[in-house]
Parts: C-alpha cells; sequence; structure tokens
C-alpha cells in the first residue's frame, strides 16, 4: 500500500499548504515545513505554499497533483480552502468540506457525538450579539470551561471556580470568536487518541504544571508532559480509542484526525473535541502516538496521502 502510494505521488508535484491567515499560523508553518521535508527525504517534488489570499493563483500556477493541507485553525480546516480545492479538482489530505464544518464547530461537534453515543459534558452557547444586548441568561453553573465556540487552538480558554467569573470569560471568548461555549468542567487526567484511516493510534496522557491544557501549556517548552502509554486502565485506553473511531466516522471524517478526551474521577470517558488537522511536526501528538505503534514519521505522511488518493482512485 505504502510503496503504491510512494510511486503515484513519485509521478506529480504535492502542494503543502501552509501558514495561511488564522492565529495558528506559526504552528502551520512548522507542521507544513515537516512535512515538506518528509516528501522530500522520500523523494518526492513537493513545493512549499503559503495559503494567503492569492492561493487560488497560486494553485493556478504551481499545477499540483496533490495538496497536503497543514493549515489549522480559520480558513484552513473548516471547509474553506477544501471547498476551493473541490472547485479547482485538485485532490486534497484530510477531511473533506462538510465534516471540517462540522469538526470546527464545536456546538456541532458535540450533536455529532451525542448521535454517536458518546459522551460528552453539558454545554450552553453563547452569540456575541445577544450577550452584548443583555438577552441571554447564562443557565450553566461554575465549575464550568468557557471557549470559542469554533477553532481549537485554546486561545482565550478560562476555567471559572465561580458563578461571577463566568459572564467576564465569556466577554473573553467572544474577542476571539462570534460564539462562546460554556461547558461543564470536568476535572481529571487528558487523552489524545489518533486517527489515520480506520485505524487509532494509542492514547497519549496530557500533564500540565497548570493543570489545563491552553495554547501556552501546548507551545511553551517545560509546560507540558505527555505520557505514553496513557498512565490510564487498558479498558480506558480501548473505550477512548472506540470512541475516537466512533465520532471521527459520525462526523465524516477521512485520513486523520485526534480526539480529546478527560476521565473523571469515576472512571467515565467525557468527549470534548476533535481536530481534523493534527500538527504534524516531530514533536506533535499524531506522530507521537504514530511512532509508538511503529508507523515512522515519513510511513504516517504516505498513510496520510493513501487515504486522499484513494478517494479519486
Amino acid at each position: 500500500m505504502r510503496s503504491e502510494t510512494l510511486a503515484r505521488l513519485k509521478g506529480m508535484k504535492v502542494g503543502v499548504l501552509m501558514g495561511g491567515l488564522s492565529n495558528e499560523r506559526e504552528v502551520s508553518l512548522n507542521t507544513g515545513r515537516a512535512v515538506a521535508q518528509s516528501l522530500e527525504r522520500m523523494g518526492v517534488e513537493c513545493v512549499e505554499i503559503d495559503a494567503g489570499r492569492d492561493l487560488p493563483q497560486r494553485l493556478l500556477e504551481e499545477k499540483i497533483g496533490l495538496a497536503f493541507i497543514a493549515l489549522h485553525g480559520r480558513y484552513g480546516e473548516d471547509g474553506c480552502v477544501q471547498g476551493l480545492l473541490e472547485l479547482m479538482n485538485i485532490p486534497y489530505t484530510g477531511s473533506g468540506v462538510a465534516a471540517s464544518a462540522i469538526a470546527m464547530s464545536k456546538r456541532l461537534t458535540k450533536v455529532f457525538a451525542v448521535l454517536a453515543g458518546v459522551d460528552t459534558p453539558p454545554c450552553q452557547v453563547v452569540g456575541r450579539k445577544e450577550f452584548t444586548e443583555g438577552k441571554v441568561a447564562i443557565e450553566m453553573q461554575a465549575p464550568v470551561v468557557v471557549k470559542p465556540a469554533n477553532g481549537g487552538s485554546s486561545v482565550n480558554v478560562t476555567i471559572c471556580a465561580e458563578d461571577g467569573q463566568i459572564a467576564p470569560a465569556i466577554e473573553l471568548a467572544l474577542k476571539e470568536d462570534t460564539e462562546a461555549m460554556v461547558e461543564k468542567f470536568i476535572e481529571g487526567p487528558l487523552l489524545t487518541v489518533g486517527v489515520v484511516g480506520i485505524r487509532a493510534l494509542p492514547a497519549i496522557e496530557i500533564e500540565t504544571i497548570d493543570g489545563f491544557y491552553d495554547y501556552k501549556s501546548k507551545y511553551t517548552p517545560g509546560n507540558t508532559v505527555y505520557h505514553l502509554p496513557a498512565r490510564v486502565d487498558l479498558a480506558v485506553e480501548e473505550k477512548a480509542a472506540r470512541q475516537a473511531l466512533l465520532i471521527h466516522n459520525a462526523i465524516g471524517c477521512r485520513g486523520q484526525s485526534r480526539s480529546d478526551f478527560i476521565l473523571d474521577a469515576s472512571g467515565q470517558v467525557w468527549f470534548i473535541e476533535l481536530n481534523t488537522i493534527p500538527g504534524m511536526t516531530r514533536t506533535s501528538l499524531l506522530p507521537k502516538a504514530a511512532a509508538s505503534a511503529g508507523i515512522s514519521f515519513d510511513q504516517l505522511t504516505l498513510d496520510i496521502c493513501g487515504e486522499a488518493l484513494a478517494v479519486e482512485a
């Protein structure tokens, strides 16, 4: 399978779409460079494309046979660039337009999780207009987590231990998005499970020095410790893996995804969110999990490309 994928890739130019316009631009550039280096190591012709507003023109000029989407956040992970590539008839890696848009919305992702029979914490979504005009009653009680309802970078996320902290936290989240999600806070270790194709990878347990995995924890060296294998019972890890596959399939994801869960004190596994384009640097979680399953970085790159090419076969 991988040899066939590599042979096909060597017959085309691969465009690595990276950078972009979201607040996750720098992380995306790192992902894109790592993917491009992987393709080059395998003898595949590739070009790094910074996905700005001139992206349609760049795609026409480069005449690529496959787009490897290494974009994170708005415009790259929400179905926008996927729709552009569909219009231009360019095959691309990762989930399609609909699944990308669904997964970008924490509200819709929860709906699909519930339909799939996966437990997820209760929440309330608050719109910017209604909140600004004082037309919304906050039904959730502390402790809660308040976060932008769309996106996945954990920017402007607040844990509220008291009810009086909720309104200011909503105001902060609404600086990043038009909607804020107020979600019941579940205390416990965070587990993340990657999916590639039809396979769930080993779970990684994430431990942070301040107890919360936000943007600072993700990207500040020394703020986070990753445990692989996770320090949980095998039954818990297997349940998280099953649920990651259930949600991946329910939303209609293809290629790769990464789902986050919290394990509470009673042993209950709670689904939090799904990321359709996980980071792909050598220190990112998806490659770490793949490596623990015996899949090298280059093999992971091939597997993701292979899933995209299979759609076109």
